[in-house]
């Protein structure tokens, strides 16, 4: 099993960030990695180039965390409601769950992936909770949602 270093030109979830330098088995850098443009081979020449990839990449990393910390500025103003039917015993019929708050941030204009939402279990009682939402490595808000009994008649 030959194993050969290349220069990731992205990132990659699996191996690494831009400018990273990683070992890999050489049949996946020649048959994937190389040809799609996601890595440089690790030469002399191009050792010499990989300043600029780190450049690159921390100017990638500050508007990310810029960004996020906007997004996080947005979400911890957001007061969501939610109602519940309640049966005669007070007790719920359904929830609130991660995707029911996915989608009431959406339709305000928040955009973020559902599995950032870090809810343990959906939530089934009347009151309120703060549920953080963990938007980047070091970046979480927290977000107020007040849930109400439905008006029965």
């Amino acid at each position: 099993m030959a194993l050969t270093e290349v220069i990731l030109r992205e990132k990659i979830d699996s191996l690494g960030a831009e400018a990273d330098v990683v070992k890999v088995k050489a049949g996946y850098a020649r048959n994937f990695l190389i040809p799609q443009g996601k890595a440089y081979e690790a030469t002399a020449g191009n050792l010499r180039q990989i300043e600029n990839l780190q450049i690159a990449r921390s100017k990638r990393e500050a508007e990310e965390l810029a960004a996020a910390h906007e997004l996080a500025g947005k979400i911890s103003r957001q007061k969501l409601k939610f109602t519940l039917e309640l049966g005669k015993n007070g007790k719920a019929f359904g929830s609130v769950t991660s995707i029911d708050i996915h989608k009431a941030l959406e339709d305000k204009g928040i955009s973020i992936d559902r599995h950032a939402i870090q809810l343990e279990k959906p939530i089934k009682t009347t009151g309120k909770s703060d549920i953080e939402v963990k938007l980047s490595g070091d970046v979480t808000a927290s977000l107020s949602v007040s849930v109400e009994a439905a008006e029965s008649e």
